[in-house]
């Protein structure tokens, strides 16, 4: 069953204080509106703590074919679509794949993790603070996921988000997924904002250069440690974005490269 998406006290809290600063900002610099136009938010992992559930799903249907995978190197392949995810192990683990072509992998990984979603699926911590953050800001907003759509709707609609997001776009639809820049490239082009006024919200490595690469500023906010990315700010979690962490982010933003402001909370 969905979950409503609500403004809990906390919440409520948290948006009047952005809604002050907000004005406070705006007043000050004699601007009519942000510099950004839109924040794009990636799912697995930043908005519902899917990736167990991933891996989960991984293990359990490689293992038909003869593929013992670790949770350890499951996380080789976080961020990826699924055919990737496939072709990575198909190539480095062969099954004979006249009997179970790489394609039902595919669509089995998929509907494993439909169903653990529906049983389990959990919202991230600060979800709907970061949704209220950036509308605070008059962002408009879109999700971009290498997810398929009916992954995508599965993990939404219990999590209860569904209406928070004005284009909603997978990498099902692009000819390449996430490090390249197609989704996010798309789900601005769907928005009619340049890459350039986005800011994409990432937890991946290969999410963040994705984001990078389609021109838009990124925050990451990394599930475990790992390599060191490219985003202009790295915070540990949802609910860490707060004045602070927006003006490091404006401050980030017009350095050739964006200079990588690190982890923090």
């Amino acid at each position: 069953m969905a979950r409503p998406y609500t403004l809990s006290p906390s919440g409520l809290y948290h948006a009047l204080l952005d809604f002050a600063a907000m004005s406070r900002i705006l007043a000050e610099s004699g601007r009519s509106a942000p510099a950004f136009g839109a924040a794009i938010f990636d799912l697995d992992g930043l908005l519902i703590d899917s990736e167990p559930l991933w891996r989960w799903a991984e293990i359990e249907v490689f293992a038909t074919v003869g593929v013992a995978l670790t949770e350890a190197e499951c996380h080789q392949t976080t961020g990826l679509r699924t055919d990737r995810v496939v072709a990575y192990w198909l190539e480095r683990r062969p099954w004979d794949t006249e009997h179970t072509p790489a394609a039902k992998i595919v669509s089995s990984i998929d509907r494993r993790v439909i169903d653990l979603i529906g049983e389990c699926g959990e919202a991230k911590e600060g979800v709907a603070h970061a949704i209220d953050f950036m509308r605070i800001r008059r962002l408009r907003l879109a999700l971009a996921s290498s997810s398929t759509m009916p992954v995508i709707e599965a993990a939404i609609d219990r999590l209860g988000i569904s209406d928070a997001f004005e284009v909603v776009h997978s990498a099902d639809f692009e000819a390449r997924s996430k490090p390249a820049p197609d989704v996010y490239l798309g789900a601005a082009r769907r928005l009619g904002v340049e890459p350039a006024r986005c800011i994409a919200l990432e937890d991946s490595v290969p999410g963040v250069e994705a984001a990078k690469a389609a021109g838009m500023c990124c925050i990451r906010f990394p599930e475990h440690d790992g390599p060191v990315s490219s985003a202009d700010l790295e915070l540990s979690a949802l609910t860490d974005l707060d004045d602070d962490a927006w003006q490091a982010l404006t401050n980030a933003v017009p350095a050739a490269g964006g200079g990588r402001v690190p982890a923090t909370g």
